[in-house]
């Protein structure tokens, strides 16, 4: 247990590794006419993998050039861009410059064990990595070193599933934070986690800004921010269309229902702690700290939709989400330690 905490916490799942096939099985819809759904492939390039549906550009997973691996860019409904291109790409008209760190689609935290991953002061470096396909997903999977300077701190898994349904495009988002070399302490700040920086039409300020957020309590636009909930969503018009992106967090994370850093000017960002910042409480309330040796899993998905909040039934589909599991239960060895549990309520 962390010194300073006043009670005794849980998390719902420190994990063992996971292979491909029960990812498959657990996180993804069977679907009963898979020939009529749309086709996922994925092609290999020098620091990259395209995913592709139905032969047009999903994303790129980009593993090199930047401080972190990253998904860009990323279309969404009607094959719009959903991501700013800042800083992957400059001079893109109505795109802030602000927060160059703010790369599309990517996961990391600002406080390991005092070193600030989110700014880029420590670099997430991928060590090894496969794919597999199938006619309607692809897999990836990564093995990444967090690295500051030529010391590691920590490393992880990534499972990353691309998939397709005729209600949108999905980004099934898994890491397995692994306590590989010592103590891992996740600090209590605002800075992180699974996060994702949207196109300019889907601010609320700023040039060219017409959207709109809704989160899972009934929360709207500014006042999301801080604030937890199953999940969030971003709508609004991108090249004619209105489209929307929503991130959904697994019932079973730490922390759940999550604090979201989800911010007016276009970052959207599902934080398992951060509670200092959120909720003013005193510095440290929300510190974690995984033990030598453990794992913590945490799952997100990312649904890519037309239409409103409404229109997309944002709820129904997070509902589909919240009930799936691996196949096979991992062997847990011994929970973490932190200041919040998980909600059972969905």
């Amino acid at each position: 247990m962390i010194a300073r905490m006043k009670r005794s916490n849980l998390v719902a799942a420190c994990v063992g590794i996971l292979s491909s096939a029960s990812f498959v099985g657990a996180q993804l819809p069977t679907p009963t006419t898979p020939k009529n759904l749309p086709k996922v492939t994925i092609k290999h390039l020098k620091g990259k993998s395209r995913i592709e549906i139905d032969g047009k550009l999903f994303t790129e997973y980009v593993y090199e050039g930047w401080a972190n691996p990253i998904l860009y860019p990323v279309h969404g409904a009607h094959g719009v861009a959903m991501t700013r291109n800042f800083p992957m790409k400059k001079g893109v008209k109505a795109e802030a410059t602000d927060h160059k760190h703010h790369r599309s689609l990517w996961f990391t935290h600002g406080e390991i064990n005092g070193h600030d991953f989110w700014a880029g002061k420590g670099r997430i470096v991928q060590a090894e990595t496969s794919a597999s396909q199938g006619d309607n997903v692809v897999i990836i999977i990564s093995r990444n070193d967090y690295m500051v300077g030529d010391k590691r701190i920590c490393r992880d898994k990534r499972t990353i599933a691309f998939h397709a349904q005729p209600e949108g495009r999905f980004i099934d988002y898994e890491i397995i934070l692994q306590a590989s070399d010592g103590d891992v302490v996740f600090g209590d700040t605002k800075e992180g986690s699974m996060a994702m920086r949207v196109t300019p039409s889907l601010r609320l300020k700023g040039k060219a800004a017409k959207g709109h957020i809704r989160n899972s309590e009934g929360v709207k636009d500014k006042k999301a921010w801080g604030k937890r909930a199953k999940w969030v969503d971003y709508y609004g018009p991108v090249e004619g269309k209105t489209v929307g992106v929503a991130i959904f967090d697994h019932p079973d994370n730490y922390g759940h229902p999550c604090r979201w850093h989800a911010r007016d000017y276009g970052l959207v960002a599902a934080n398992p702690w951060g509670i200092h910042h959120f909720e003013r409480a005193p510095k440290g309330t929300g510190e974690m700290r995984l033990k030598a040796g453990r794992a913590m899993r945490l799952r997100y998905r990312f649904y890519f939709h037309a239409g409103t909040t409404e229109d997309a039934k944002v709820a129904a589909q997070y509902e589909k989400f919240a009930i799936l599991g691996p196949v096979q239960e991992p062997k847990v060895k011994k929970q973490a330690s932190g200041k919040d549990r998980p909600r059972k309520n969905r």
